[in-house]
């Protein structure tokens, strides 16, 4: 570009659309989240778990790029839920490891009406949205770095 970027508003501002993008995915799932018992990150640690079962606190943190300390309370809540078990590595107490129950591995079932509401309210194809999806990660990769 050619000299300064000049002042953009609000709805000019990349960071603002996702961010506000973000918000209203959430107020999209949240009716079908309460009916499954779960909130939005407690989803998020349950997606981790099904990509990958059996992960430490430090491994799902990691994953979500999040801090362990916000984990451990989302992953004692599925606990109480029913959801999910954690158990210390008896070879070094600072790690717990996270493993789904039957019951947390039944819900991954009963939360495919979350991507189906999203393609729904959206709008989009199930391409379109791919494409975007891959858009904001590359995104978000090249900024993290």
């Amino acid at each position: 570009m050619n000299g300064p970027i000049p002042p953009l508003g609000l709805d000019d501002q990349l960071c603002y659309a996702v961010y506000s993008a973000g918000i209203a995915i959430n107020r999209a799932y949240r009716p079908l989240l309460d009916e499954l018992g779960i909130t939005y990150p407690q989803y998020l640690v349950l997606l981790a778990l099904w990509e990958q079962d059996g992960q430490t606190i430090g491994a799902i943190a990691e994953r979500l790029a999040l801090e362990s300390s916000t984990i451990t309370p989302l992953v004692k809540r599925l606990e109480a839920g029913g959801l999910l078990t954690r158990e210390r590595n008896p070879a070094d107490e600072r790690q717990v490891f996270v493993r789904l129950t039957d019951k947390g591995r039944e819900m991954q079932e009963r939360s495919t009406c979350l991507a189906e509401r999203l393609l729904e309210r959206s709008g989009l194809t199930v391409p379109d949205l791919q494409r975007l999806n891959m858009q904001v990660k590359a995104l978000r990769d090249a900024l993290a770095e």
